[in-house]
Order: C-alpha cells, then structure tokens, then sequence
C-alpha cells in the first residue's frame, strides 16, 4: 500500500505538528537517555558495585553504539528518509531500555545502554534530515536551535523530575516507564509525519558511498570537525555524568542539592539551544559569517569551563548556568555543513560530523572515569577534587588546541566563502 503524501507547501504551524513536534519527541528520549546516569549513578554503584571507570565505561557505551552506527545511518536518511529511520531505530531504545531495568551486572547493563545508544542514534540527524526536507534554509540554525531545545528539555527531566521518580520507584521502573513511552513516540512518528520525495534515493550504494567520501574529503569538514568534536566532548561527557560527581565532591552539595544544580544546568542548556538560534540567525541576516559566530560562542563555552577547572566559585551555580548557556554553540557547525553541501548530501554531512563527535564523547566519558580512578579516593567514597582539576583541566586544553585550528585554517578566506555564510 502507497502511503498518501502531503501537501509540498505545508503551512508552518501544521509542520510545525506533524514534522517538528514528533521527531521532538525521539530526540528528547535521546537526551533523557543519555543524562540518566547522572543522578542514578549512587544507585547503580551501590548496587552493582561500579567504581569510576566501570561508571564512565558504562555510560559511554551509549556514545560507543551511538557513534558505531553514524556512518550508515546518513547512508539510511539519505536513502530511504527521516521517517522511516527513525521510527524503526526508536524500537532498538525500547529493548535496550528494557533490558536496563533487568539487568543486574555491568555486562548486561552495559550491553543495554549500547541498544539505548543504537535506538536513539537518529535522534537528532533524522531530525536535521527532516528540517532540511520541510522548512526554509535560510532558518535552519533558529529551527535547529529551537528543536535542540526539546533535547534540553530531556536533559531536564533527567535532573530534579528523575530524582523526585526515584522517590515514587526504583532506576528499573523509570527505565520500564520509558520504554513505553519510547514505542509510543515510534508509532507516532511512524504514523503521523508525512513523506516527502528525496532527491538521490535511487543511487546505487557506490553513488551514495562516492558522495560520503566527498564529505570526508572536504576542507571546511575538517577545519571544523576538531573544534566540534572536543566542544562536544566535555559537553556530552561532563553534562551527561561527570557534573553530579563534581557538585558532591568539590561544590560540597547533597544529592539534592546536586540534583537542583543539575536542573539549573539543563534548564540554562536548553534556553541557550533556543537563543544561540536566535543569535545565529540575526547574525546570518545582517551578513555576519556564521562561522565568526560560532568561533566567539565556543571561544565563552571555554571560559566557563575555566571557572569550574579552577575551582573560582565552586559552591556556585552559575558557572554551571553559564556552562549549559553557551554548551551549543559549536552545534551551530551542522547548519554551516548542510548549508556548504549539496541538499541529497545533507545526511552524511551531519552524521559524519557526528561519528567523530560521538566517538570523542566516548573516550572523553571512559577516559575521564579512568584518569580519575588514577587518584586516591577520598575516605567518604567520593574523588579527590584535584582529579576533576586535572581532568575536565585536560579536556579544556584541548578544546582551545581545536579552537586554536579553526581560527587559523579560516584565516585568510573571503568574507563572501561559501563556508563562511553557513546559509
């Protein structure tokens, strides 16, 4: 049976329900997913008996399965499209989340979390995808911005309102809760979001891998490729475990009290999605290159994190508010490729970005876990406060290194370069 189409001009606020709202909700499970263990890890180390780098490998192997399948997902969404992708990989985060809730060794629940990364590897490309099939160009940095929001918005729900769960039902009934809900957003995008016709879903597997080496062979790919890929590193790595830790053991706070830290940070993250859009997109119109726009927004994002790195106000919350604000501003680099790249290129442009990006958050998660477990532990059970100095002191200095690169490598070039419009 031929599924009907739509209209090929929607009116916004129809896409707005039947494209925007449903592929919101997969990406908001993603996020949800990926910060959990940032508030259940006493659970799971009472429990399972996890130390440092057991948490760390645990919870990057999310990023590990997220990572492995980036490449033959642009090769998906170009071909067969956002809809059918990622209402079928939604499935993959139903089971691992079920297997989570069963699973009583650091095997069994790590093998989970790789289904959970694997289902939810499309969050956000299938999104990026569908944004480029239905909505204008020229506002895809606002409406990227605004739909990374909604991903906040699952980071929130992964601070305070998982606590507060925790209090209703143990971490394997929220898990067995959000595998319904997981099926749930699935069916919808299955049923709910319209097809549309993409351009090059008739090449052969050579054309299709011909063109991602195209992106791979590409100069602006690799000017930006390092900046994004430790930008979102420490974000991923410290946003999505490593900042619980670090409130108890050097802010000095409770559970609690770093749960309400936690809110803070995400709620600060996901304003900051909607207004580094909005900065992006008055930028853009007023003729000023997206990639200057990008560069002074991660330039911030680094100054943050030195005022956390050495410790300027560790019982403070801003720092962390001001962490969360300016945490997307190297995402800002996918409208900038798929603004570069040909629209049937789009898919591959993004989540070859992403394998990297991925990838770092892995080793940035594990290696930071490992690095600590390097320090004695402190006599309450905690870590020591100079093992996060070091540490997320580590991932800051190479951050600057990859900022250091982007700036060079696009020193010289016209203001009217094709990279540097972004649109």
């Amino acid at each position: 049976m031929t599924r009907t189409t739509h209209p090929a001009h929607p009116t916004v606020a129809r896409l707005l329900l039947v494209v925007f709202m449903p592929f919101a909700g997969g990406y908001f499970l993603s996020y949800l997913f990926r910060s959990t263990n940032a508030v259940i890890a006493p659970q799971l180390i009472a429990e399972i008996g996890l130390d440092a780098g057991d948490l760390g490998l645990l919870t990057s192997t999310y990023f590990l399965a997220f990572a492995g399948f980036q490449l033959p997902l642009g090769l998906l969404l170009d071909r067969y499209g956002p809809r059918r992708v990622q209402s079928v990989l939604l499935l993959s985060a139903a089971l691992g989340a079920t297997l989570f809730a069963l699973g009583d060794s650091l095997v069994a629940l790590a093998v989970a979390r790789g289904f959970i990364g694997l289902g939810v590897a499309g969050g956000l490309m299938a999104s990026f995808k569908a944004i480029t099939l239905w909505f204008p160009k020229q506002r895809w940095p606002l409406i990227n911005g605004c739909f990374m929001a909604i991903g906040g918005l699952g980071a929130v729900a992964a601070t305070r309102p998982l606590e507060m769960a925790l209090h209703v039902t143990d971490w394997r009934g929220v898990f067995l809760g959000l595998a319904v809900v997981t099926v749930l957003v699935a069916l919808t995008i299955r049923l709910a979001v319209p097809e549309r016709p993409i351009h090059g879903a008739g090449d052969t597997l050579g054309e299709q891998l011909a063109g991602l080496k195209r992106v791979f062979a590409d100069l602006l790919f690799w000017r930006v490729a390092p900046l994004t890929v430790t930008t979102m590193a420490a974000n991923l790595a410290i946003q999505g475990l490593w900042a619980g830790p670090w409130l108890r053991d050097v802010g000095g706070m409770d559970i609690e009290g770093a749960a309400d830290a936690l809110l803070w940070l995400a709620a600060a993250m996901t304003v900051g999605f909607v207004v580094t859009g909005m900065i992006a997109d008055r930028c853009t119109r007023r003729g000023i290159p997206l990639s200057r726009v990008i560069l002074v927004l991660t330039t911030l994002f680094m100054a943050s994190q030195a005022v956390i790195v050495f410790e300027l106000a560790p019982t403070s919350v801003l720092p962390w508010v001001a962490f969360g604000l300016l945490a997307n501003g190297a995402a800002l680099v996918y409208p900038l490729l798929n603004g570069h790249f040909p629209l049937a290129l789009s898919g591959r442009a993004s989540t070859g970005l992403n394998t990297l990006a991925f990838f770092g958050a892995f080793a940035g998660q594990y290696l930071m876990g490992a690095a600590i477990d390097l320090w004695e532990p402190l006599a309450t059970g905690g870590y020591r406060p100079d093992a996060y100095q070091a540490v997320f002191g580590g991932i800051l200095a190479l951050q600057i290194l990859s900022l250091l690169w982007y700036a060079l490598a696009g020193a010289g070039r016209p203001s009217g370069h094709q990279e540097d419009t972004g649109v």
